[in-house]
């Protein structure tokens, strides 16, 4: 397994540096959570109230998803030759960008602008997820993944708040005279700007960059690292390495599990007669099992190993979407249980698969290749999405959550295949 010179460090919870760069990320995430958030419970309402069809309501979150795997792409260029604060800059830039074009969609009714608009919306997910593998920069190894739910936890607080900034987005949208399901983009913009200043302004020094520098042990030297931003070199090196497919492979499933059943929920309760207000608290719900416990999800990644707690979470999201395909329409105790463990087996794949692929790969190979993984990721995720709006239409929520079953006990199948040599020769 490669590893940087941030091994050289007595322990990360030593080095100030990587503190900084924690408490930094750390900030930035619940920024970028309430931007974020702010816009997903009623995402699949808006793209529906638009296009005047059910149909078409999971399209805006698809383009999301797609947005956020493409704007992956030159972001891991951008931080292979700059670092991860312009790298991470450039994604909430260009959601702030999308916010404001989601609000115009709704303002002119076009449909055309809404996809255009999500598409770059999707820039806050990319920089989002990229702040996971920033944190993992400078970790100690013993301690990577403990560092990287660290980031990941402190979306919680972003992620939980932003959905239940919907009811009281409805007088700012009747005081800016906005379309009511515009509203929560409001304290998108507003979560955008303050991100991208607190990135800009105190991740310093650059943790991709200080670790290149520490991997080569010479300030003088820092260059001599080179550093791949490519995301087809990240795909070839990845399918080299059986640990870092495995990493991706937890990441894409889970994560099309999640998105899949995550965005067609407001709309099953919706035609339920469900609240506004209480398809946010659900949401809210299920964000919360999504980032809260990411930190006990690291310590164990930790403890027994990114392809156990893969398998943990294939099962926990099996049971999710099991219980998910038996819930009324509207709301129900059993479909706010049922988006809670959604979320929380998702937390799991998340952690694993990262600590998985960023312990696999070198200094100098990780910017592509976690490049290439948040592309696949959200491709996958994307298609998920596109595909939900058209089997809930033609079969119904129900047969939707039992494909999922299929595609989250994927990743269980996965970790049994792409055991690495050593470990079918010493299982334990």
């Amino acid at each position: 397994m490669a590893e940087t010179g941030a091994t050289q460090m007595s322990g990360s919870e030593r080095d100030p540096v990587q503190r900084r760069t924690v408490a930094t990320l750390s900030m930035s995430q619940i920024l970028g959570g309430i931007s974020l958030a702010s816009g997903v419970a009623v995402g699949a309402l808006l793209a529906e109230e638009v296009s005047g069809s059910p149909t078409y309501a999971g399209l805006g979150s698809t383009f999301q998803v797609i947005g956020s795997a493409l704007i992956a792409v030159p972001m891991a260029r951008l931080s292979a030759a700059r670092g991860r604060r312009f790298g991470l800059t450039l994604g909430y830039a260009l959601s702030f960008v999308g916010a404001l074009g989601l609000i115009m969609s709704g303002i002119v009714g076009s449909f055309a602008l809404l996809l255009a608009a999500s598409l770059l919306f999707g820039g806050s997910t990319a920089s989002n997820n990229q702040a996971r593998y920033a944190a993992a920069d400078l970790a100690e190894p013993a301690h990577r993944g403990r560092d990287l739910s660290l980031v990941v936890w402190a979306t919680t607080v972003g992620s939980v708040l932003g959905p239940n900034l919907v009811g009281p987005s409805e007088p700012v949208s009747r005081l800016l005279g906005l379309p009511r399901l515009t509203g929560p983009f409001v304290f998108s913009l507003i979560g955008l700007v303050l991100a991208i200043t607190v990135l800009w302004t105190r991740l310093r020094p650059d943790p991709l960059l200080e670790a290149r520098r520490r991997a080569t042990g010479d300030h003088e030297s820092a260059g001599a690292t080179p550093v791949h931003g490519s995301v087809r070199r990240g795909l070839r090196v990845i399918a080299e390495n059986r640990q870092a497919l495995l990493g991706v492979l937890t990441l894409a499933l889970g994560h099309m599990t999640m998105v899949s059943v995550m965005v067609m929920t407001p709309l099953h309760m919706r035609h339920g007669n469900a609240e506004l207000t209480v398809i946010g608290f659900v949401i809210s719900i299920h964000i919360l099992g999504m980032f809260a416990f990411s930190p006990l999800t690291g310590m164990a990644v930790d403890r027994f190993g990114g392809r156990a707690v893969a398998v943990a979470g294939s099962a926990i999201l099996v049971s999710a979407a099991l219980l998910a395909s038996t819930a009324p329409q509207g709301h129900s105790m059993r479909l706010l249980v049922a988006l809670f463990l959604l979320g929380l087996g998702w937390s799991c794949t998340l952690v694993s698969g990262s600590t998985l692929l960023t312990g696999a790969l070198s200094v100098g190979e990780r910017p592509g290749a976690q490049g290439a993984s948040d592309l696949v990721m959200g491709l996958a995720a994307g298609l998920g999405g596109a595909l939900a709006g058209v089997v809930v239409d033609v079969a119904s929520f129900h047969a939707l959550a039992l494909a999922a079953i299929v595609v989250a006990g994927s990743i269980a199948v996965a970790a049994v295949v792409l055991r690495t040599p050593t470990e079918e020769e010493h299982p334990g």
